[in-house]
């Protein structure tokens, strides 16, 4: 008893695509009968061509019958065979041009014979010859044609796309063998040499979205670094970051910052992640990170994502400022090795973070670390590097350090549009890694050296017209597009950074949403931080020390509810309030000159010019000793940056007068007490040991 088994039989066109299916028994296990029916289906595909010669031969002989001899016939046959082989080739426009040149030849020699035969007779002198042996070759040209209709190397000539190409204006472009993933397609294209370049495909990849009916990040295209014409053309036909994922914690609690930051998803579902430290076994260099995203962007979702992955990591601490008091971060503070709720406490941050570079790097430099690497973060006990003599020093290992700054336009205003400069130009050798969080990067409000220096971006919707501030034109050309979404698409982003592979550059992401129900897990992370993550090492603590004083003092790990004593909150106010008021003037803009001497109060005002009338010029041994006692107190109080605002509330607390600040100023910085700012009219203090 035979099986009934049975199997798909595929023919194809000249360009690839499937022409028709056919459903055939199957060959194992047939009988005799099977067999035979499976040949004749095979046979099929290949039978026309030959019924056309066989009915070509009919027809001369039918009308050799009715017009032998006949004038009018010979006339209206040879007509008809100039018309019908002209309406094959107005046909065939639509297909390629060899099939369009075959069909035209084979219908102009068949209607020749046909008239001919007709007129002459079949069999009249070499027109039977002309039959037997023309027609076989004709039908098996076209048999030979099928054979070869299914390419399966996958490069064709400008038609496997089923005439995409050309309606988006890439006619001819070829289109090579597709790699086909989940929800992914890649295909290499190539188009025409000296007619088009990769800019024409990067132009037409709205057109193509548009033909396949896909959003504009769906479709996106990587030039060729060695060719101008050549790239690999990409479709996403699903997007899967529709779908809200939410956080549920890190990814590797207790790993290394050298390890990936996964921080959320691709739209092929592969995994986001980025890398902080550099590598130099993957050639792989050190990143700060320029987080950017208009309002209601998502920009806090994707820092928090950010955020806890570092938190989670045993080698690194995180020195963070952030102006909105922590709204959005404040279950993670207890994690941080040092925080500033913005004013003078960032402006310190800014300054220690200056000073630690060079302390830092040097320390590196002598145990033998080009870069920051997981093992700089372990006790030295390395004979070969020592600090201190040819035996091996046995210090204490150096975690990286995250410096972010998070809002950072309110920190751009008041400390200048080149805050960040210095350290974005320095610190990735010292084992830093700078994150800089704000809403529109525009050259308004940071410098262009800073943007250049920032070799990382989080791209979240923004603006159209912000998209240049955000991300390389490059990776704009090859269709990325943060401005099609804006604040319609919370948490989509692209990511430009350092290890992941330039393909994925206009690759939408989507970090992961945090919740309420995110807050206990964010809350535990903290604490696992304080008694299992880094603290400062000796190098980094004292050089920040050294310029903040009791401002800085590192993670606190006594308790899961202790915050270190830097994490003292600050009075609200203005941004300018916290920075002095409206003394952040430019004093010689103003026409003020800041050496000279604050003026008493004059007989006749109706109020004195700073404060009470009945103060007193103390000696000038009595004046260091109260200007001595008044930087004793802000550097107690933490307070490390002051100016003239500050000395006036002194002195009113002291009933003291004030011609004598600015001379005093000038001592103690010449004494090294104090050191200017980049803000006109601020200074900030060194500590008591450090000065001395």
């Amino acid at each position: 008893m035979t099986r009934n088994n049975r199997r798909n039989v595929t023919d194809y066109l000249d360009d690839g695509r499937t022409m028709a299916t056919y459903t055939v028994p199957d060959m194992h296990g047939s009988s005799g009968g099977g067999v035979g029916a499976y040949l004749l289906h095979r046979a099929k595909p290949h039978l026309p061509p030959w019924i056309g010669l066989a009915g070509t031969g009919i027809a001369g002989a039918l009308g050799n019958w009715r017009w032998e001899g006949s004038a009018g016939a010979g006339v209206g046959l040879t007509l008809a065979s100039v018309a019908l082989t002209g309406a094959t080739w107005w046909a065939g426009k639509s297909t390629s041009q060899q099939r369009r040149l075959h069909s035209a030849v084979t219908v102009a020699a068949g209607s020749a014979w046909v008239t001919a035969a007709c007129l002459a007779g079949p069999t009249a002198g070499s027109i039977d010859d002309m039959f037997l042996m023309g027609g076989p070759v004709v039908a098996l040209s076209w048999n030979v044609r099928m054979m070869l209709r299914h390419n399966p190397e996958g490069a064709v000539n400008g038609s496997s796309d089923g005439g995409l190409l050309e309606k988006v204006g890439l006619a001819r472009a070829q289109i090579g063998a597709a790699k086909v993933e989940p929800n992914r397609v890649t295909a290499p294209l190539a188009v025409v040499a000296g007619e088009q370049t990769n800019d024409d495909v990067t132009k037409a990849l709205a057109r193509i979205a548009s033909a396949l009916d896909l959003p504009t990040s769906a479709v996106r295209y990587t030039p060729d670094a060695g060719s101008s014409r050549r790239g690999e053309l990409v479709i996403v036909p699903e997007d899967m970051l529709a779908d809200v994922v939410e956080w549920e914690g890190p990814s590797n609690l207790g790993g290394s910052i050298a390890e990936p930051l996964v921080i959320g998803r691709y739209d092929d579902g592969a995994p986001l992640v980025v890398w902080l430290p550099g590598d130099p076994d993957a050639e792989r260099n050190s990143t700060h990170v320029l987080v950017a995203g208009g309002t209601g962007s998502g920009k806090g979702d994707a820092a928090l994502n950010l955020l806890t992955e570092v938190l989670s990591r045993r080698d690194v601490i995180v020195w963070f400022s952030d102006p909105k008091a922590f709204q959005d971060f404040a279950p993670l503070r207890p994690g941080l090795d040092w925080a500033a709720e913005g004013g003078t406490d960032t402006e310190v941050m800014v300054e220690a973070v200056k000073a630690v570079i060079p302390a830092r790097t040097r320390w590196l430099g002598a145990h033998g670390y080009r870069q920051w690497v997981p093992a700089a973060a372990q006790q030295q006990n390395d004979p070969a590097h020592s600090c201190q003599s040819a035996r091996a020093c046995g210090c204490a290992g150096m975690p990286f350090l995250v410096a972010w700054f998070e809002e950072a336009a309110n920190t751009l205003r008041a400390l200048g549009d080149d805050a960040f400069t210095g350290i974005a130009q320095e610190a990735r050798s010292a084992g830093i890694s700078l994150i800089v969080s704000l809403q529109r990067p525009s050259y308004d409000q940071m410098s262009t050296s800073t943007r250049a220096s920032l070799p990382s971006v989080i791209a979240l919707g923004c603006d159209p017209r912000d998209e240049g501030f955000c991300l390389p034109d490059t990776v704009l050309d090859a269709g990325a597009h943060p401005g099609a979404w804006g604040n319609r698409r919370p948490g989509y982003c692209y990511t430009v950074s350092p290890g992941i592979p330039e393909d994925r550059y206009p690759s939408p992401g989507r970090t992961r949403r945090f919740t309420l129900r995110a807050v206990p897990v964010m809350q535990q992370l903290a604490t696992w931080a304080q008694h299992n993550g880094a603290h400062a090492d000796p190098i980094t603590a004292g050089a920040a020390a050294g310029v903040a004083g009791q401002a800085y003092a590192g993670r606190s790990s006594d308790s899961p509810t202790a915050q270190p004593a830097a994490l003292r909150a600050v009075q609200e106010g203005d941004d300018m309030t916290e920075y002095g008021g409206g003394l952040l003037v430019d004093l010689e803009d103003a026409g003020i000159d800041a050496d000279a001497e604050l003026p008493e109060a004059e007989d006749g005002d109706d109020a004195p010019i700073f404060g009470q009338e009945t103060g007193r010029k103390p000696s000038p041994e009595e004046a260091r000793r109260f200007f001595a006692e008044a930087l004793a107190d802000f550097e107690a109080a933490g307070q490390m940056v002051v100016g003239p605002k500050d000395f006036m509330d002194w002195c009113d607390r002291h009933n003291l007068s004030r011609p004598w600040v600015s001379e005093r100023l000038k001592e103690a910085a010449m004494d090294g007490r104090l050191e200017a700012t980049n803000t006109t009219g601020r200074w900030r203090i060194v500590p008591v040991l450090t000065a001395a």
